[in-house]
C-alpha cells in the first residue's frame, strides 16, 4: 500500500484521544445536576474507546496502555492477542499520539478475533485467515471496523442525555470520533479499487461487507454503508462514492447501546458476550444486559 502524501495532513486524527480518567462518583460530585442515567450513558462508550486505543497502540508500538499509561486502566485485564503490526511508514506515522482513558474490559484483539469478523462478513472462511497485523492495508481495513460504531452510538446517545454538561461532553467526543472515521474512510477510499492481497477482493468490497455485517448484527435496518454504494444510497441519491456515510438527508445514523453490543459481541445478541469482548463490556448498561441473560 502506498498512500499519497496528500493524505498525511489527516494522519494525526487516526488515534483516539480518550477523556481524562474519571469515574461515576467524580461526575456526580462535581456536578450534582448530572443524573445517574447520564452517567451510565457517558460510561458506556468507553468500552469502544478502549478497544480503539489498545488496537492502535499495539499495532504501532507492540504495547498498549499498560506501558503508556498504566494508571488509566485501573487494574483492568491486559488485552489478549494484540501485537505489533507490519505497518508501512505512513500508517505507522499516523499512530503516534498518547492515548488517555480509564477502566477497560477484557479485550480480545487477536488476529483470530478479526478473522472471525471477516469470515462472518463474507459468509465463508477466508484463506488465509484475515490478519490485521500483516500489513498497513490490512490494519486500515481492521481500523474501519470500530470508529463508525462509536460514532453512531454517540449520535444515538445525545437525545437521551438530560444535562447540558453531559451533552457537551458527548458532542465533543462525537466530533473526534467522526474525524477519525472520516480519515480512515478517506484513506481507504483512495484505494477502493485496490485488491487486498492475497484475496483478490477490492478494498471497497471489504468495507461493503463489513458494513452489511454490522447492519445484520444490529437488527435495526440500514445504519451502515461501505465506500461504494448504489447511487440511491449516495449523496443526494446520485453518487456511488461514499466517503461519508449518512441517510437520505445526509444526517448521521444512530445506534442504541443494545445495537452496539450486538455488533461488538459478534453474535447479534446483547446478552451474550463474545467477539472483541469475551467477558462482556463494562458499565451499568452493558452489565445489566449480562445479568438478564
Amino acid at each position: 500500500m502506498a498512500p499519497t502524501a496528500s493524505t498525511s495532513v489527516f494522519a494525526a486524527l487516526l488515534i483516539l484521544l480518550l477523556p481524562r480518567s474519571f469515574s461515576s462518583e467524580e461526575l456526580i460530585d462535581t456536578d450534582n445536576l448530572i443524573p445517574q442515567s447520564d452517567v451510565d450513558l457517558l460510561e458506556f462508550p468507553l468500552n469502544l474507546e478502549f478497544l480503539e486505543a489498545e488496537f492502535f497502540l499495539y499495532g504501532a508500538f507492540g504495547y498498549g496502555l499498560d506501558k503508556v499509561a498504566p494508571n488509566l486502566t485501573q487494574g483492568g485485564p491486559t488485552p489478549t492477542g494484540a501485537r505489533w503490526a507490519h505497518l508501512d511508514p505512513f500508517t505507522w506515522d499516523a499512530i503516534q499520539r498518547k492515548v488517555k482513558g480509564f477502566t477497560r474490559p477484557q479485550l480480545d484483539l487477536s488476529a483470530a478475533s478479526f478473522a472471525k469478523v471477516a469470515d462472518s462478513a463474507f459468509g465463508h472462511p477466508l484463506h488465509p485467515p484475515f490478519n490485521p497485523y500483516s500489513s498497513g492495508l490490512h490494519f486500515l481495513l481492521a481500523s474501519y471496523l470500530v470508529p463508525y460504531v462509536g460514532l453512531t452510538g454517540y449520535v444515538g446517545t445525545v437525545p437521551k442525555l438530560q444535562g447540558a454538561t453531559s451533552r457537551r461532553l458527548v458532542v465533543g467526543l462525537l466530533g473526534v470520533e467522526s474525524g477519525q472515521d472520516a480519515v480512515i474512510r478517506a484513506l481507504l477510499y483512495e484505494h477502493s479499487r485496490t485488491k487486498v492481497p492475497p484475496y483478490g477482493i477490492t478494498v471497497a468490497e471489504f468495507t461493503n461487507r463489513f458494513s452489511a455485517l454490522r447492519d445484520r448484527l444490529g437488527h435495526a435496518g440500514l445504519k451502515d454503508e461501505g465506500l461504494v454504494v448504489p447511487p440511491s444510497l449516495g449523496a443526494e441519491g446520485r453518487s456511488k462514492g461514499n466517503v461519508l456515510a449518512g441517510d437520505a438527508d445526509s444526517v448521521a445514523y444512530d445506534r442504541t447501546p443494545e445495537e452496539i453490543l450486538r455488533i461488538v459481541y459478534g453474535g447479534g445478541n446483547e446478552h451474550v458476550p463474545g467477539g472483541f469482548y469475551p467477558k462482556g463490556a463494562n458499565g451499568r448498561i452493558a452489565r445489566s444486559h449480562l445479568q438478564t441473560s
